[in-house]
C-alpha cells in the first residue's frame, strides 16, 4: 500500500477549496442551529475536538441522511444484537436524528454512538480516527469523501467498504468532471457492493478496479416495518376514530409539492368529509412553511408537533415530527412519495410504503431511484403522474377503487419478493473483513 501513497494523495486544489469553504460552512451551521448549545455541539463534532468515544474498535457506518440511515438500519441492528459496538456518523441533522431515534435507547445504549462526520480535512480526520479507533469503515450508498477514504486506507489501514452503492448517470457525469479527484479515491476502496450492474459499471468507468466489486441488489428490499409502529398505528386508529376515513399520505415532500398537491385535492377534501391527507415534509425547517400553505388553502389542519389529534373535521394532518414515517404509512390507504414532482427532484425511497401494501404514486423525476422504479414500472406495481393534477387523480383513484389498488399492491409484492436477499450478502461481506481483522 505504501508504494502507491504518493500517487493517491488528494489534489492540492481540493484541500485549498475545503479550507476556504470552512468558515462559510460554520456560518451555515450557525444559521440553522436552534440554539447556541446545539451550534457549539455540532461544531465540536464537525471541527473538533470531538465528543469522547463510548467505545473503541467500533464498526463505523457513515450515512449521509435519513434515507441512507434507513438503508443501513438492518445491518446496524444485526451487529448491535451480536454485541458489537457501532459508531454512526451522518452529514445532515435529519440523518443524525434518525440514527439516534433508532438506536440510542435500550438495549443498545452502551454499544451505540452517533455523531456528525468531521469536515473532510486531513488533520481533522487523523484526530478523529486516532480518537475513535474504528476497525472497519462502511460507507452507505454514495457518500464518498477523498480524505476520509485516504485516511482509512493509507494511514489507519482498515477496510473501507461502500455498501448498497448506487450512482445515477447524472452523478457519474459530475464525478467524471473531477476525475483526478475521483479515480484515486475509488482505487482506495477495499470493496464495493453495488445495487445493480449499471451502478457497478459507472464506478468502474470512473476508476474502480472491477475485481473489487460485486452486484448484490438493494438492501432496502429487505426492510420490514418495526412492530412498535404497527401497534402504535392500530392504537391511534382507534383513539382518533379513523376506521371510516379515507387516508392518503404525502411523504417526504419538498417545495412546492405540498402547495400544488393540496390545491388539487382541496375541492375533494371540502366535498368528502371522510377524506384525510397526512403531509410529511422532508425537512424540519419547512414545517411552519407547510402549515402556512395549509392555512392559505383554508384547510382544517392539526399538527403532530403540538400533540394535536385528528378530529372528525380534520382535513390535513401535518406530521411535523422526526422518525415516524412508518407510522403514517401504516395508517395510509394510498401515498405519494415526494421529491419527484419538484425541480430538480430525484425522488425518495418508495419501498417503505410498498412493504406495508400501500399503493404508491410518484412524480416523473425519480432519477435517484431509477433502477428500482423501473422494476416496478415493468410489473405495473407503481403509478407515475406527470404533474400534480395527475398525481392527485391517481391518489383519489386508489382510494375510490379498491380492486385497482389491490392489483397495484399485488404487482408490487412480486417485485419486492424477487429482490430479497441483499441483506445477507452484505452481512457475509462485512463478516469476512471482521474475521480478517480478528485474525490479524
Amino acid at each position: 500500500m505504501a508504494q502507491n501513497t504518493a500517487a493517491q494523495q488528494t489534489p492540492f486544489w481540493y484541500n485549498v477549496l475545503l479550507a476556504c469553504l470552512k468558515p462559510l460552512y460554520r456560518w451555515k451551521i450557525k444559521q440553522r442551529a436552534e440554539s447556541d448549545v446545539l451550534f457549539q455541539q455540532e461544531c465540536i463534532e464537525r471541527f473538533g475536538p470531538f465528543q469522547p468515544p463510548k467505545n473503541l474498535a467500533t464498526i463505523w457506518f457513515h450515512a449521509v441522511s435519513v434515507g441512507e440511515t434507513n438503508a443501513a438500519q438492518p445491518l446496524i441492528e444485526h451487529y448491535l444484537k451480536l454485541g458489537h459496538p457501532v459508531l454512526v456518523t451522518n452529514t445532515t441533522k435529519t440523518g443524525q436524528a434518525r440514527a439516534k431515534s433508532l438506536f440510542l435507547k435500550a438495549p443498545y445504549l452502551d454499544l451505540f454512538q452517533a455523531v456528525y462526520l468531521p469536515v473532510d480535512q486531513k488533520a481533522l480526520l487523523k484526530r478523529f480516527f486516532n480518537l475513535y479507533q474504528p476497525r472497519l469503515l462502511a460507507l452507505v450508498e454514495t457518500e464518498i469523501w477523498p480524505n476520509l477514504i485516504a485516511e482509512a486506507q493509507q494511514q489507519q489501514q482498515i477496510p473501507c467498504i461502500l455498501l448498497n452503492a448506487r450512482l445515477s448517470e447524472k452523478s457519474a457525469k459530475g464525478y467524471g468532471k473531477v476525475r483526478r479527484l475521483t479515480q484515486p479515491m475509488l482505487q482506495q476502496l477495499t470493496w464495493l457492493l453495488a445495487q445493480d450492474v449499471a451502478t457497478q459499471q459507472r464506478y468502474v468507468n470512473l476508476g474502480l478496479d472491477p475485481a473489487k466489486s460485486q452486484v448484490v441488489g438493494n438492501i432496502k428490499f429487505d426492510i420490514a416495518a418495526p412492530e412498535h409502529f404497527v401497534l402504535q398505528a392500530q392504537q391511534l386508529k382507534q383513539e382518533w376514530q379513523l376506521a371510516n376515513r379515507q387516508i392518503m399520505t404525502l411523504a417526504s415532500t419538498h417545495a412546492p409539492e405540498e402547495q400544488s398537491l393540496l390545491k388539487q385535492l382541496q375541492p375533494h377534501l371540502n366535498s368528502n368529509p371522510n377524506l384525510l391527507c397526512i403531509v410529511v415534509p422532508r425537512h424540519p425547517e419547512r414545517f411552519d412553511e407547510v402549515y402556512q400553505v395549509c392555512q392559505s388553502l383554508n384547510l382544517k389542519t392539526q399538527r403532530r408537533s403540538l400533540q394535536q389529534s385528528i378530529q372528525a373535521d380534520t382535513q390535513v394532518f401535518l406530521a411535523d415530527s422526526m422518525g415516524e414515517m412508518w407510522l403514517w404509512y401504516v395508517l395510509s390507504q394510498a401515498c405519494f412519495v415526494g421529491g419527484s414532482l419538484n425541480e430538480p427532484g430525484g425522488g425518495h425511497n418508495i419501498l417503505e410504503p410498498m412493504v406495508l401494501n400501500v399503493p404508491t404514486v410518484i412524480g416523473p423525476r425519480y432519477f435517484n431511484f431509477q433502477t428500482i422504479v423501473d422494476e416496478f414500472v415493468a410489473q405495473q406495481g407503481i403509478l407515475i403522474g406527470e404533474n400534480a393534477e395527475q398525481v392527485g387523480q391517481q391518489l383519489l383513484a386508489c382510494l375510490a377503487d379498491t380492486a385497482h389498488a389491490q392489483q397495484l399492491v399485488r404487482q408490487a409484492k412480486q417485485v419486492l419478493q424477487a429482490n430479497k436477499g441483499s441483506l445477507q450478502q452484505h452481512i457475509q461481506c462485512l463478516d469476512h473483513y471482521l474475521q480478517q481483522i480478528a485474525a490479524s
